[in-house]
């Protein structure tokens, strides 16, 4: 009689299944938050832009649907910490849509890249890792800690164990936290489907559509796989955990942190301490699934660096990216994705950071 599957055996390879679907979609779609801020800077074209909005509309929903049955308790993720350190959120945010912007793709882009032959993509992506790296627990990570860090505002002094606006709308309104929370979602949630299906013309567009709402049900399943099955007791301490994450609590997807995580573990393979998370287990699936598809529908193509020039503004792209996204607590996936799906203050504030930043960029090189 062959043993029961562990939790985390199932946290591990199921976040890779689920990325490996993602990587697929997103290659197939051309998903891409740089790609689609550029398009509506640049051209006007809202195509990408209401597909990346159905996305986050798609994760909210569901995350928050997960929360609201009791299913997952999102409070416990590291979005939704109390503490606010707005400053790393913004500034890193910011940091991170430049370096995206000149890098020519975000994390998530650069890891479907690498899939379909881009060896530009992993050098980009060795760099962000060791930035990544440096500012977890390296020089950055002074940096970050010393100056950036601590200007945060202490949500708990005002009453609020969460900085989800649910929470602060049952503070600011009297309602009950379901009803708040219901409350946000219909109106964000609603908000967003109504803009993105009024354009005639992503209707009709049945593989953004479709691919979309796959993308942020991946999102969705990725909280209900960490939080709810990652979830149990630990035979050895008898404590109740989440299995196999890095951040020891419920995760979606992410992929700056857990890109250097996985350039840790290349490093200190003998080491026993070291195991495979959620977070590696995905970054490897989105890879191999956009190769899946490249070499499937034969668009598989290497690719390296067009010139030296090339080469410098990537490398600069890529440190900027690995600092921006640690900074920020996370990437256009961690932060514009799963955090923005828990409803944290934190997330948008992140998030709104990485568009300005990209924005910004993007300005400066039409000049």
């Amino acid at each position: 009689m062959s043993e029961a599957i562990s939790p985390a055996t199932m946290v591990v390879w199921g976040g890779f299944v689920l990325a490996f679907i993602f990587g697929a979609v997103a290659n197939k779609t051309n998903f891409c938050t740089m790609g689609a801020i550029s398009d509506v800077v640049n051209m006007g074209h809202w195509g990408r832009m209401r597909m990346w909005l159905l996305t986050i509309a798609v994760a909210m929903t569901g995350a928050n649907l997960l929360y609201y049955f009791g299913l997952i308790d999102l409070s416990k993720s590291v979005y939704q910490r109390p503490l606010l350190p707005w400053l790393s959120m913004l500034f890193g945010g910011f940091l991170f849509g430049v370096g995206m912007t000149i890098a020519a793709g975000c994390t998530n882009k650069n890891l479907v890249r690498l899939g379909g032959g881009s060896v530009r993509s992993l050098v980009v992506l060795v760099f962000l890792a060791i930035s990544a790296y440096m500012t977890l627990k390296g020089l950055f990570g002074q940096w970050r800690a010393s100056y950036l860090d601590p200007v945060a505002i202490d949500l708990s002094a005002f009453g609020l164990a969460t900085q989800g606006l649910p929470q602060i709308l049952t503070k600011l309104s009297g309602l009950t936290e379901k009803t708040a929370l219901l409350a946000t979602v219909v109106v964000v949630g609603l908000g967003l489907l109504v803009f993105v299906f009024r354009d005639k013309r992503f209707r009709g567009n049945l593989s953004q559509v479709i691919g979309s709402t796959v993308l942020g049900l991946l999102i969705v399943a990725a909280w209900y796989l960490t939080g709810n099955i990652g979830h149990g007791e630990n035979p050895d301490t008898l404590e109740t955990v989440y299995f196999a994450t890095n951040t020891r609590t419920l995760e979606s997807l992410s992929f700056v942190a857990p890109t250097a995580f996985s350039l840790e573990l290349l490093m200190l393979w003998t080491d026993k301490s070291m195991r495979v998370t959620f977070g590696i287990a995905t970054v490897i699936g989105v890879v191999l699934g956009s190769f899946a598809y490249a070499v499937g529908t034969r668009q598989f193509r290497w690719e390296g660096f067009a010139s030296l020039e090339d080469l410098r503004t990537q490398l600069v792209g890529a440190v900027l990216m690995g600092f921006g996204g640690v900074t920020a607590i996370g990437c256009t996936v961690g932060q514009g994705l799963s955090g923005v799906s828990t409803l944290a203050l934190g997330s948008f504030i992140a998030l709104a950071g990485i568009i300005s930043g990209a924005v910004t960029t993007m300005k400066w090189q039409q000049r």
